[in-house]
């Protein structure tokens, strides 16, 4: 299919490896020009030439901290006149709800909740005077069904969630759509990170706490970078236009949901 967005000019943050990554290859894929960003300049470059050498599209690169004013205004002088912004960031860490303050709520909110609002601010009044535009944030399942020792990405994620509910429905009218996608486990550093905890605790390999957790997907696997991708890269393209304030599950059935 095509997609109907080669040449258009896409942000997507935290995009070095995992989801990111998997996001600026789709959309590189489709022809559309990259602002990639991450904290770490060597595999953000790394990233970013393999994207240029397979796909022939221009990678600009910024590496940053964007939950800082210092990297958000990094990050938005380089998007220009962007029609695309792909919000990501790493979850905070697991943890039990006894666990946090206030330092670590306020952390979580600036990386999973402020920054991405910081963000949409910054791009989405360009895109609503060019008359197009599209913004992916890349929350979690638990938005839906909460994760208990994620409290932190529950609560920050959650708010986030919020605020596109109603700026979505806003925006509409000018062509710009805002929408969520909710990954479940993906075969990525965070559920490598994931999976090492239950190691711990449970004094099993790494390789029993994957078969583990894939037994609770009815899909029977975690997740691939590239399947997601494609689906961010699907509500980044022309034919998503009617797709607003919506929030998409990719957990291959995990979370148990009639609606």
């Amino acid at each position: 299919m095509d997609l109907g967005i080669a040449g258009k000019r896409a942000v997507v943050c935290a995009s070095s490896k995992g989801l990111g990554l998997g996001c600026a290859e789709a959309l590189a894929q489709a022809g559309v020009h990259l602002v990639m960003n991450a904290r770490g300049a060597e595999a953000l470059e790394a990233s970013a030439e393999a994207i240029r050498t397979a796909y022939g599209v221009e990678v600009q690169t910024v590496a940053a901290d964007v939950t800082t004013e210092a990297g958000q205004a990094a990050l938005i002088a380089a998007a220009g006149d962007a029609d695309i912004l792909v919000n990501n960031a790493g979850g905070p860490p697991p943890g039990m709800w006894h666990d946090w303050d206030r330092d670590d709520f306020i952390k979580a909110l600036d990386a999973n909740m402020l920054a991405p609002i910081a963000l949409i601010k910054a791009l989405v009044p360009g895109m609503m005077d060019r008359g197009w535009g599209r913004v992916v944030n890349i929350t979690s399942q638990s938005v839906k069904a909460p994760i208990p020792v994620l409290g932190l990405s529950n609560s920050a994620r959650a708010g986030l969630t919020g605020y596109v509910a109603g700026t979505s429905r806003q925006v509409a009218n000018k062509c710009v759509t805002i929408n969520n996608l909710l990954p479940g486990i993906h075969a990525t550093d965070r559920a490598d990170a994931l999976d090492g905890g239950v190691v711990a605790a449970k004094g099993i390999t790494l390789d029993e706490a994957r078969a583990e957790r894939a037994a609770t997907i009815p899909a029977g696997r975690y997740g691939t970078r590239e399947e997601f991708g494609a689906a961010c890269a699907f509500l980044c393209s022309q034919h998503a236009g009617f797709i607003v304030g919506q929030n998409l599950l990719l957990d291959g059935g995990a979370t148990v949901a009639t609606i």
